[in-house]
């Protein structure tokens, strides 16, 4: 009977270390992630911009560093800067765990991903150019983003396009 009883609680423990070992957030898993070249990670499912919104979820953690690297780049377009954007939430999921994602206002927002929140870390460095003197998040023409709260994991993104004008046929939304 006892050596079934060790059996049990050697067996246990394997499956239990196997789990931990595999998860999808455990550190050895991170790694194999942030050593993938840039462009082969794994992309959310139908990620259109004519869908109004896209799940933003707790998958697929940015390395350390690259977290709103290239974010209104010259050479790069709206729907790169809100796959980007995305990424940050990611990393603030990540991070949180289950705080979900920063609310207020597109400046309390900014403030939170810049370094004021909870762990005071930066997400976002306070002097990034797409922020404007208002502490805003700017698109890549100098309107500040608007963000909707759907849900605790769940965010719609706006960039007004090229027209800067919110709602009309060239917002790139996510």
């Amino acid at each position: 009977m006892k050596k079934l009883t060790a059996y049990f609680l050697v067996g246990g423990v394997v499956v239990v270390a196997a789990w931990l070992w595999l998860r999808p957030d455990s550190p050895e898993s991170l790694n194999d992630q942030a050593r993938r070249p840039a462009g082969t990670a794994a992309e959310p499912p139908s990620a259109s911009l004519e869908a109004p919104v896209i799940m933003i979820a707790h998958e697929d953690p940015i390395p350390a560093g690259l977290v709103g690297a290239g974010l209104n780049a010259p050479d790069g377009t709206a729907r790169e800067d809100l796959r980007i954007l995305q990424g940050v939430f990611r990393a603030w999921q990540r991070r949180g765990k289950d705080t979900g994602n920063p609310v207020g206002t597109n400046r309390e927002i900014t403030a939170a991903l810049t370094g004021r929140n909870i762990w005071r870390l930066s997400f976002l460095p306070p002097d990034h150019p797409a922020i404007n003197e208002q502490g805003e998040l700017c698109d890549r023409w100098g309107t500040p983003l608007y963000f909707h709260q759907l849900s605790g994991t769940r965010m719609e993104v706006r960039s007004h396009g090229p027209d800067r004008i919110r709602f009309t046929e060239d917002d790139v939304v996510l």
